[in-house]
């Protein structure tokens, strides 16, 4: 099925739709951070056909999200999260934590988020002003910044 594209709006939501918003290019970037760098590994965890998973691992690499390189041993392309791509963390770890609370299972939290250094758990994500309080959502507005067409 061809999606239609969001180029002709000038939204930064929409623009990001057009690289990220196709659920396979979530999943295959959930196992990035997981992770997983070769075309097998997002293959077998995935359950994808061959075909899609190429065209989706292309179009990431295409947009600087993963780069494409030759594995330490020389034999295999790896996929590696750039740094465009390690900023879609928090994008990640929000929807997983949307699911928790809203399509949660019964035995509790799928994947609990820890510190690397500390092993605690990391804080949900959320809104936070800029002197770190945290804020709901009707305590934000959006307003017209330069690059908005009027």
């Amino acid at each position: 099925m061809k999606y239609k594209t969001f180029d002709h709006m000038n939204c930064s939501l929409a623009q990001t739709l057009n690289i990220i918003g196709e659920r396979w290019t979530l999943l295959i970037l959930r196992d990035a951070f997981f992770g997983a760098k070769r075309f097998g590994q997002f293959e077998r965890s995935l359950g994808i056909a061959k075909n899609i998973l190429s065209a989706r691992l292309n179009m990431l690499v295409d947009e600087g999200i993963l780069q494409r390189r030759q594995s330490s041993a020389g034999a295999h392309t790896e996929y590696v999260l750039t740094e465009q791509g390690l900023d879609l963390q928090p994008v990640l770890l929000s929807m997983t934590h949307w699911g928790d609370k809203h399509r949660p299972h019964a035995n509790g939290d799928r994947l609990i988020f820890v510190e690397r250094e500390s092993g605690r758990p990391i804080r949900r994500m959320g809104a936070t002003s800029e002197d770190g309080r945290s804020l709901q959502p009707r305590d934000i507005r959006a307003v017209a910044g330069p690059a908005l067409d009027e």
